[in-house]
């Protein structure tokens, strides 16, 4: 994948982001520090994150392939679809939000699907987990709603924010039906022109890729494993809360909202999460009673244990994508 030079720009520019705040974050904790910690740190229970994660990204790798096959003739390999998404995931750590075009562009050389309906799958995908990331935060509120409210008040104006909702929303409206009809517009006028009638074919695919939900064959598994794969994110941070001993007698309903607050991180657009990741989990464990360097240094063993399993991975897989466009192997092999 080629970058323009504002592309660059923007990957320097939220790389240098990640990497002030990360350091900001760390530069009073001494590595003599993090190193007593890992010594004392249950590499059993460390492992067992790490495995849970592998079976996390199986199920996404699943669940993906049954929205690509849905109405389809064909089957898609699910172990292509894996080593295409982890792929992504190691482009993810390169360039924030490069990974969903890396993993439909390895799937598209592998498997011959369109680019187009392989983006709208990703789409619907992104869309399912925005919801049930709702749906997370809903349930730690249940459960941690005294914290959540407490940590709301703190942190939003209420008042603020709906002042600033009503003065964005007619600029909003208005920009897009405006955009709608300048559109509608153009493909009206060169309907026949080359490029416009890729970008209509284009824009086909995506709505069949959205739309495959609806055609997915297996729906108890499609959502099962959508369930499923938030289950494995919740035990991978329930396992390396038991594996460091100043987190060990966290409550469950605590290792909750660690996830929910380590989740947001991850939407932040900076490579990998890094930095807000680490600042949104050390900041909800200092809550629970945990000291400011326990907390940043939880944060920097679960996110350093799942990037270097994500390299792992990301590495093997392309080993495995070069191998596969160059002796063009099958799509059923």
């Amino acid at each position: 994948m080629r970058l323009t030079i504002k592309q660059w720009i923007q990957v320097v520019l939220s790389l240098g982001v990640a990497i002030w705040i990360f350091w900001f974050l760390y530069k009073d904790i001494s590595f003599a520090e993090l190193a007593d910690v890992i010594a004392e740190t249950s590499m059993f229970w460390l492992a067992a994150s790490i495995l849970i994660a592998i079976w996390g990204f199986w199920l996404r790798a699943w669940r993906w392939k049954l929205l690509i096959d849905a109405g389809e003739n064909h089957q898609t390999s699910t172990w292509r679809a894996f080593w295409a998404l982890q792929i992504g995931y190691l482009a993810n750590l390169l360039v924030p939000r490069a990974g969903e075009v890396a993993r439909c562009g390895v799937l598209k050389k592998t498997e011959g699907i369109e680019m187009g309906k392989l983006f709208g799958t990703v789409i619907l995908e992104r869309t399912i987990d925005l919801l049930f990331m709702a749906s997370t935060i809903f349930l730690a509120f249940f459960f941690e709603r005294e914290l959540f409210v407490n940590l709301f008040s703190e942190l939003v104006s209420v008042d603020d924010l709906f002042e600033k909702i009503n003065n964005a929303l007619p600029i909003f409206v208005g920009g897009l039906i405006i955009a709608i009809v300048f559109f509608y517009y153009l493909f009206r006028k060169y309907r026949d022109n080359s490029i416009i009638k890729k970008l209509r074919h284009f824009i086909r695919d995506l709505i069949k890729g959205v739309v495959s939900v609806k055609k997915v064959k297996n729906q108890l598994g499609f959502w099962a494993s959508s369930i499923a794969i938030w289950v494995t994110y919740y035990f991978t941070m329930f396992s390396v809360a038991k594996a460091i001993p100043a987190t060990a007698s966290l409550s469950p309903s605590a290792v909750l909202m660690v996830m929910v607050m380590g989740s947001i991180g991850m939407v932040a657009p900076v490579q990998g999460g890094i930095g807000t990741f680490h600042a949104l989990v050390a900041f909800i464990l200092i809550r629970y009673g945990l000291s400011e360097e326990q907390g940043k240094i939880f944060a920097a063993i679960i996110h350093g244990s799942q990037v270097l399993t994500i390299i792992a991975l990301g590495l093997l897989a392309l080993g495995i994508f070069f191998k596969i466009t160059a002796k063009k192997e099958p799509k059923s092999s």
